[in-house]
């Protein structure tokens, strides 16, 4: 096959964008050209590669392995051209990380800190719920993950670097937030605003709850911690959150933290990768860089 570097990437650019002109506009050529480049692909391959459905891309089984090779393939050669470049003492390039949601409160952060440093660095930040993230970990289609759960059905290089304490608030006005020691049986008259199942929080949750033969009485599940401070300051309800989400205060936005018996429920940030990915230069840098960035106390 006579398939240039170039047209490996258009390639991926269709898959990863699902329209010839997200591609062409991705790969800053023009959409006839982009076309014709990817007609020259599919003749090389000698099989359709994907078919075009209401507008939408759509890859065919070929095509998806085809996306998954070049993906591979550029990121092989990405990091052969920044340890070129670390060789020279340069230091430019992508770094791709995928977060959980709740790692919005400190990621960019240590990304800005990061960028700070090496100005030349692009960095791209996707920000989903669990299982977007594990989703793209199983395309390999960043460098790094960051998450409270990491999935066990994957071999992974599994890295914890900061504790992710789980709190639970009540409304500035309720009467728990005047009280100490709660008991989680007192807690069983009060209604539950919790994360959407498969969340991270939402795991570490009700591993704590079944522990402690608890069964709380849900009200709603929600699928931010924004949402949830909303509803237990707008009296809903109580809810269990991380304390990032409520930017290291005791108190936020009509919610207080309540002491209660086993509380705060523990929980850790891991860093991930799949275990068989060699990171690049750049991917290091930024794991040792969290390390130093992170205090002791968070």
């Amino acid at each position: 096959m006579n398939i240039t570097f170039r047209q490996l990437k258009l390639f991926l650019a269709l898959a990863e964008t699902g329209s010839v002109s997200g591609a062409a506009r991705a790969m800053h050529v023009t959409q006839p050209t982009a076309s014709m480049q990817l007609k020259e692909v599919t003749q090389a391959v000698g099989v359709p590669l994907y078919e075009v459905i209401s507008k939408k891309v759509h890859l065919t089984e070929i095509g998806r392995e085809l996306a998954q090779t070049a993906r591979e393939m550029i990121q092989t050669w990405d990091t052969f051209e920044q340890g070129v470049d670390s060789v020279k003492g340069l230091a430019r390039g992508k770094l791709k990380v995928a977060v959980v949601s709740t790692a919005k409160y400190f990621m960019p952060r240590l990304i800005g800190s990061f960028c700070k440093k090496y100005p030349e660095i692009d960095v791209s930040l996707e920000i989903l719920n669990r299982d977007g993230v594990v989703q793209r970990m199983r395309e390999n289609l960043d460098d790094l993950y960051i998450m409270s759960q990491p999935p066990r059905d994957l071999d992974l290089n599994d890295e914890i670097f900061m504790a992710n304490p789980l709190v639970l608030v009540a409304a500035a006005r309720s009467s728990l937030v005047k009280q100490a020691g709660i008991s989680l049986t007192v807690l069983g008259k009060e209604r539950f605003i919790l994360r959407e199942k498969g969340s991270g929080t939402r795991m570490g949750v009700d591993q704590f709850f079944n522990k402690n033969k608890f069964r709380p009485d849900i009200r709603m599940e929600l699928g931010s911690n924004e949402a949830i401070k909303e509803a237990v300051a707008g009296g809903l309800g109580i809810g269990i959150v991380s304390r990032h989400s409520l930017h290291g205060h005791q108190k936020e936005h009509g919610v207080t933290v309540v002491d209660v018996e086993g509380f705060p429920i523990l929980s850790n940030w891991h860093i991930v990768h799949p275990a068989s990915k060699k990171l690049s230069p750049i991917a290091t840098a930024f794991k040792l860089h969290m390390r130093k960035e992170i205090r002791p106390h968070e």
